[in-house]
């Protein structure tokens, strides 16, 4: 039997029956003494270590093990083990859309999140689970940061204020995101988030609305080569610097469209732009994708919709436009507007 470094205490009464049960399950026995009158004994399975003695003074832990199942056995010492199909690293909950209306000028818009950051929900139903974006605010200072990767469809950070230092897996030395620039984060990229200067807020965007963070201890960022053409899940980082960028037409009439490229990037499945409205936008549109989502960055916009009434939009407001709901976007030329569109039906 190797060192053991960690191992789970299982009391019993009866250490052959006790034995049998786990045996049963698939544990391997490695040890057991003393021979004469046996009241220790060691299994393992799997990583996971148990010791099993007789008469011990703690009360039965329960198990979880990967299996078919669901289903639920006790040992004869009283342990509880639950089996149970392994979890899957992506789960994307079917799409409940709806219409989301988001003021900065709630009362209660802001929450104290990890490490002291603080956060704005501005898709508080998640449309289904389906989604989510946060408004994160972040002190000045080093960023209390791991290298760390995310099990997701997609996901994205827009810098809106301040500039934070980050550091990429394959993607070179660390940078700064300024106001207007963007990353896409590939599926389980390792990075990590280094220092926030000048009042820092960001914006996240990302599916599924709840998904695994890992942590990658043994990896040491940067790393020595650079690969900007790797493939991450079928996606590849990217990230946008507004300063380089140029204005093209809008799919909105009307308006002038700063795109940061995440759509070929991300293999289809969003897409990210600034729009700026040019004074002249009059007609109505609608989508037929999964998401359409706003974040009024600069100046004010009225939101006009079918079936009700019209909705005056300040900076930092925010809002998703439902699948074929019609709807127009009243602004003077002075408006800058964050659109995240995630299209229909891609496969995840």
């Amino acid at each position: 039997m190797s060192a053991v470094t960690a191992e789970v205490v299982v009391p019993c009464f009866d250490l052959d029956a006790e034995a049998r049960f786990f045996l049963e399950l698939g544990f391997t026995l490695e040890r057991l003494q003393p021979a004469d009158d046996p009241s220790l004994a060691w299994l393992s399975r799997h990583g996971l270590r148990l010791r099993l003695e007789r008469g011990a003074a703690v009360a039965p832990p329960t198990l979880r093990l990967a299996g078919d199942g669901p289903r639920s056995l006790t040992a004869p010492g009283g342990t509880r083990v639950e089996v149970a199909p392994p979890v899957p690293d992506l789960v994307v909950p079917p799409l409940a859309s709806s219409f989301v209306l988001q003021r900065v000028s709630d009362a209660d818009a802001w929450g104290v999140g990890r490490a002291g950051m603080r956060y704005r929900d501005l898709i508080p139903d998640r449309q289904g689970g389906r989604f989510i974006a946060s408004h994160i605010a972040v002190a000045d200072g080093p960023v209390p940061d791991a290298v760390h990767y995310h099990l997701v469809r997609f996901q994205l950070i827009f810098c809106v204020a301040g500039r934070v230092r980050v550091v990429y897996q394959d993607q070179g030395p660390p940078f700064w995101l300024e106001p207007g620039d963007c990353v896409l984060q590939a599926p389980a990229i390792r990075h990590r988030v280094l220092e926030a200067q000048g009042g820092l807020e960001v914006l996240e965007l990302g599916c599924p609305a709840v998904h695994a963070t890992c942590f990658d201890p043994e990896l040491e960022l940067p790393t020595p080569d650079l690969r900007p053409e790797r493939d991450f899940g079928g996606q590849r980082f990217t990230r946008h610097v507004a300063r380089e960028a140029g204005w093209a037409p809008s799919w909105r009439a009307g308006y002038e469209a700063r795109d940061a490229g995440l759509g070929a990037a991300s293999g289809g499945r969003v897409e990210l732009a600034v729009l700026h409205g040019t004074g002249t936008a009059d007609g109505w549109d609608r989508h037929d994708g999964e998401l359409l989502f706003g974040f009024v960055l600069a100046g004010v916009v009225t939101l006009e919709r079918e079936g009700a009434a019209p909705e005056r939009l300040a900076t930092h407001d925010a809002f998703v436009v439902p699948a074929g709901l019609s709807h127009a976007l009243r602004a003077p030329d002075d408006l800058e507007l964050l659109e995240v569109r995630v299209p229909a039906l891609h496969a995840v």
